[in-house]
């Protein structure tokens, strides 16, 4: 399957996008409620939900160990996939980079982690987690491909899949049968909302980052240089 490649966003086409996506800050802020529910009646396929999102523990391609623990204080944008997919995989991951590119020409890119993990450990992991970002458009800056560590049972990423609500079935000729999932973490650890399948609007995902880290930073907030940071950037 051919994939279609990203090219360098511009810093003209960067202020058409910050035109369209509500920024951080005073000028910009909407309730978490009201852009709840605006999203949840305009898109059949996000869902909302509040539970503590379930801990991991797991590696990068360089072999670190990386904790959920570790991004405390972000909102994490996750999603399960594998290198051998045949279809869903390699749009879902190509979706995440559009996206990510949304957040990272604003000021919310220290404030958002995105993370992929792979369901198949037994193939997935050094070199092949670094190809595969580089392949899809992914930013190592606020990005990280995630596998279970060696000696780890060979489905464990694949139950960690099925305790964020989306499962992967091992079929016999090694694909895996599974559901499109992106997840949301908010800054405390708490899963928040889902976006099912492909067909969801990137804006209302960008939107909803945007309102979590509001939330998070009230207007009147006073984290020194915020807000500076922003009409700087312009």
């Amino acid at each position: 399957m051919k994939m279609k490649s990203f090219t360098h966003v511009s810093r003209r086409a960067a202020i058409g996008l910050l035109a369209a996506v509500p920024l951080v800050g005073p000028a910009f802020s909407h309730s978490l409620e009201e852009l709840s529910q605006s999203i949840a009646a305009a898109e059949k396929y996000f869902q909302l939900v509040d539970t503590e999102a379930p801990g991991f523990t797991l590696q990068d391609a360089a072999g670190r160990a990386v904790s959920l623990g570790d991004f405390r204080g972000k909102v994490v944008v996750l999603h399960f996939i594998y290198t051998n997919c045949p279809d869903f995989c390699p749009l879902h991951a190509e979706k995440i980079a559009e996206i990510q590119k949304m957040v990272n020409i604003t000021p919310m890119k220290d404030m958002v982690e995105f993370v992929s993990i792979t369901t198949d450990p037994k193939r997935d992991f050094g070199q092949v987690l670094r190809d595969f970002g580089d392949n899809h458009g992914l930013d190592p800056v606020n990005w990280v491909f995630l596998t279970a560590a060696p000696g780890a049972p060979e489905d464990s990423t694949r139950q960690l899949a099925h305790s964020y609500g989306v499962d992967f079935k091992l079929a016999e000729n090694g694909e895996q049968m599974h559901g499109v999932v992106t997840s949301v973490i908010r800054q405390d650890g708490r899963l928040v909302a889902r976006f099912h399948s492909l067909r969801f609007q990137n804006l209302n995902l960008v939107k909803f980052i945007n309102a979590l880290i509001n939330d998070h930073h009230p207007v009147g907030h006073s984290e020194p240089g915020f807000w500076d940071r922003l009409k700087a950037w312009f």
